[in-house]
């Protein structure tokens, strides 16, 4: 960060002054809350925000002048109504009066620019809950439904200059973890920059592929847990990065990094596989199978920056608690940097077993445990078929599309996703029924085809506990029914050489039980 001339600096401190001061308009809210981050601060007033650039440069961003920051605020009102529109009302000008004080909006010179916003409750930001609780399947679903809404409707864009910027990135990075060797020790951060440059270089190719593909694009840019709000139970992106078209230029799947990343290293492990399988289940790309081989970069990438960021706000940082907790934040950021380039062997678990055995519940249980960071895909042949069809998950599917060649043709489809994520170095569970020897078989030929590792698990229940599950189930994508128990009951599923697991107790169980197999199948399982 570069300093700020003297009397911008003065200035500045005497708008945070004017702006702490200002009135409130909500007796249950009578004063004014300041928040500060390395390059914004924010005034809470009553039921508005107003939000101050600061006058500062970083090597991504340059708010060293009044109009710089003039034009930052009218930018961020435009790029946020795509997501956030009921928060932001205006870009308001701080002015100075005839005796000398300070308002807003008046007729005389303009000293600052402030972003006038709705308050919301900052209780209901991502990241107070997730400090909080464990995320609802709901609101999971949700958050990766706002992914994908958002990238539905962002603008293509070239893929070389993004690959450029990450190139930049790189650069960038490494000088802002040596400037802090106290947070980021010198031979580890020469380790990760120098295996960050390499997984680039290799990833060259397929990135200008997915430019090509139209899959790289202007993304809000900074979707991390502190810029998600619920509004009137809602999930809502806001804060978009508006100071630069290249750092909010971006594959999707970097965008959704960002996330998946965050949830991840504050402990919400389950959630943010769930989203990132949710996220490719709703996009439904093919494309995005292959894509995956460029996740752990993106992921590494989103948190080093997130480290370089919370290094950079604690050394302005003037509260000594919140500089401590800023400075574990980058160490810890730093940390799940380096373990996102660490190797790790692909796995195919195939999860077999008659409907209602709860094939489903395990595999979202034993997803986040298994490969590299955000855990293993989930592929479910319900899903494709609800996709190929163009139906939500909950809708029900007509009878011909569970005919033998629609049946085969959605297998097959499953099939070739496991293959190509596999070649990506991604794990994957594929939930089947299975129940035809020779796709065990095959599932077990394309898996070393992959050279990956390769478990077959089948799950078995008593018949009455399968109905009682199936009649109770709600909002899945099985179309399952005590007919089709019926039916599949009366199956030959041929020589069983998959390891059985009894399904039949608490999902808890099974995913005990489930582990164990593993284990015993020589799968490798973080805690």
């Amino acid at each position: 960060m570069h300093a700020i001339d003297g009397i911008q600096g003065a200035l500045q401190e005497r708008v945070f002054a004017f702006l702490s001061a200002l009135p409130s308009d909500d007796p249950a809210q009578p004063e004014v809350e300041r928040i500060d981050t390395h390059a914004n601060v924010v005034f809470l007033a009553g039921t508005k925000a107003y939000k101050v650039k600061r006058a500062v440069t970083f090597p991504f961003l340059d708010y060293s002048t009044l109009a710089r920051r003039e034009a930052a605020c009218k930018r961020e009102l435009i790029y946020n109504s795509r997501h956030a529109a009921n928060l932001y009302l205006d870009a308001v000008p701080i002015t100075e009066t005839p005796a000398g004080g300070l308002e807003l909006g008046g007729p005389g010179p303009v000293v600052e620019w402030a972003v006038k916003m709705n308050r919301f409750d900052t209780s209901q930001q991502l990241d107070h809950i997730a400090a909080h609780h464990r995320l609802p399947a709901a609101l999971i679903d949700a958050l990766a439904d706002m992914m994908v809404q958002a990238h539905d409707a962002a603008e293509p864009r070239a893929a070389d200059g993004f690959y450029h910027e990450l190139e930049t990135y790189l650069a960038q990075n490494k000088a802002a973890f040596a400037d802090h060797p106290d947070l980021f020790p010198p031979a580890e951060a020469a380790h990760l920059a120098q295996a960050a440059e390499n997984r680039l270089a290799s990833l060259r190719e397929l990135i200008l592929k997915r430019g090509d593909q139209g899959l790289i694009r202007l993304c809000h840019g900074d979707a991390h847990m502190r810029n998600i709000v619920l509004i009137d139970d809602e999930p809502v992106l806001f804060d978009a990065v508006e100071f630069s078209d290249a750092i909010a230029t971006g594959d999707v799947l970097y965008d959704l990094a960002y996330l998946l990343m965050d949830l991840w290293e504050h402990d919400q492990k389950p959630a943010a596989n769930r989203i990132f399988n949710r996220y490719l289940d709703k996009s439904h790309r093919a494309e995005d199978a292959d894509g995956l081989a460029a996740l752990p970069f993106y992921l590494m990438m989103r948190a080093a920056i997130r480290a370089k960021i919370s290094a950079s706000s604690a050394a302005v940082q003037a509260d000594p608690e919140e500089k401590t907790r800023q400075q574990k934040d980058a160490r810890a950021y730093f940390e799940l940097a380096l373990s996102c380039l660490e190797p790790s062997e692909p796995t195919l678990i195939g999860l077999g077993g008659l409907s209602g055995t709860g094939k489903t519940t395990l595999a979202y249980g034993l997803a986040p445990s298994l490969g590299r960071v955000p855990g293993a895909r989930v592929l479910r042949t319900d899903v494709e078929r609800k996709a190929r069809l163009g139906l939500a998950d909950t809708e029900p599917a007509p009878m011909d599309a569970y005919s033998r060649a629609a049946s085969d043709a959605v297998y097959d489809a499953v099939c070739d996703q496991a293959r190509r994520i596999l070649a990506a170095g991604h794990s994957a569970l594929f939930d089947a029924v299975f129940a035809d020897e020779a796709e065990r078989a095959h599932a077990e030929t394309l898996a070393g085809a992959a050279e990956a590792s390769f478990c077959g698990l089948w799950l078995t229940a008593p018949k009455k506990v399968m109905i009682a599950r199936v009649e109770n189930r709600f909002g899945d994508a099985s179309d399952a029914t005590r007919d089709v128990i019926d039916l599949q009951s009366t199956y030959d599923v041929g020589r069983m050489t998959w390891t059985p697991v009894d399904a039949s107790g608490t999902p808890e169980d099974t995913l005990q039980k489930a582990r164990a197999a593993l284990s015993k199948c020589g799968v490798v399982q973080s805690p």
